[in-house]
């Protein structure tokens, strides 16, 4: 087919290649602007838009595509290019920026969306973390065919895939971009032939957006619970906590971690013990053991890495 693809980060990318590679004409890519990133705060380019320059896609990055919007004049801009690429669909898969009636009445065979989660559970920005964070045993793929509101078109295909004890958003984000190339391939190989299918009333969740605020770990919660947040919150932001040293005070990053059995009667963040095995710490219910954490401006060091340059005693707490 002829398609308009809107993505932004690598997980569209990654479906964006696996359409190009089978053979559909990428005829126009829409992507975020550039954004300020790293150290330096310089513009970076998204993975999406990276891709379309290398491969000489024509390239459009609307700041929105409202027609009586903030910036009216990109969204007509955009119209006009969209317009003029003659598209048969419109592929969407994490682009950022909310489609209007006409964008998603423009191409014939309409709008279709790559999601990952298994709809109607985690609607919304931030699926894969939220499935970590909540526990859940599976999640998956949901090819949509688009309407107006938030992820709750009807469901053209799904794929599932399981969450592993020790899944990061980091891991699990690879597995979920490389099942949603394939899924979409599917769809649209078949989509004049798709049942579409209504999404269950019962069982709507809401993934919302991370937000840097929810990096502070707090002990009094259960190890259990402390745990999935840190494999979720892996790459970013990663779960953060204050630890007074003979130096100052540090500002840690915890990346790996373990939910044990505990019966004590220990203050929440205090030091259990601390060895090559791992810094174990009471919780509110069980205790944590951190086997992979980052001091400010280095890397990530097992525990016994961590403890030859920062011995810790047992009764310390990590608080502020």
């Amino acid at each position: 087919m002829r398609l308009i693809f809107a993505g932004t980060p690598e997980f569209a990318q990654v479906a964006m290649v696996a359409l190009h590679a089978v053979g559909h004409e990428l005829v126009l890519v829409l992507t975020q602007p550039d954004r300020p990133a790293g150290r330096g705060m310089k513009l970076q380019a998204s993975p999406v838009k990276q891709w379309a320059l290398q491969n000489q896609v024509p390239l459009a990055q609307p700041r929105s595509l409202r027609l009586d919007g903030k910036y009216p004049e990109d969204a007509a801009a955009a119209r006009t290019l969209m317009l003029a690429a003659n598209a048969q669909a419109m592929v969407v898969a994490a682009y950022g920026l909310i489609l209007p009636q006409w964008v998603l009445d423009l191409p014939p065979k309409g709008c279709i969306n790559i999601h990952a989660s298994l709809l109607p559970r985690w609607r919304g920005a931030a699926p894969i973390h939220r499935a970590i964070e909540a526990g859940d045993a599976q999640t998956g793929i949901t090819i949509m065919q688009m309407d107006a509101g938030l992820d709750t078109g009807d469901m053209l295909l799904v794929r599932t895939a399981a969450i592993g004890p020790s899944d990061t958003t980091a891991a699990l984000h690879d597995r979920l971009a490389s099942l949603g190339g394939m899924a979409v391939v599917q769809a649209l190989s078949e989509l004049d032939h798709l049942k579409r299918q209504p999404q269950a009333s019962a069982g709507v969740s809401y993934a919302h957006k991370i937000e840097k605020t929810e990096a502070a770990l707090d002990w009094t919660l259960s190890a259990d619970v402390l745990a999935r947040r840190i494999r979720a919150f892996d790459p970013f932001p990663g779960m953060t906590v204050p630890l007074h040293t003979a130096h100052g005070t540090e500002t840690l990053k915890l990346w790996h971690a373990q939910a044990e059995p505990y019966a004590g009667a220990a203050e929440p963040g205090s030091v259990l013990q601390a060895d090559a095995s791992g810094i174990r710490l009471a919780c509110g219910q069980g205790q944590l053991c951190v086997t992979q954490l980052q001091r400010p401006g280095g890397k990530r060091l097992t525990a016994a890495d961590f403890l030859r340059a920062c011995p810790l005693a047992v009764g310390q707490r990590w608080v502020g």
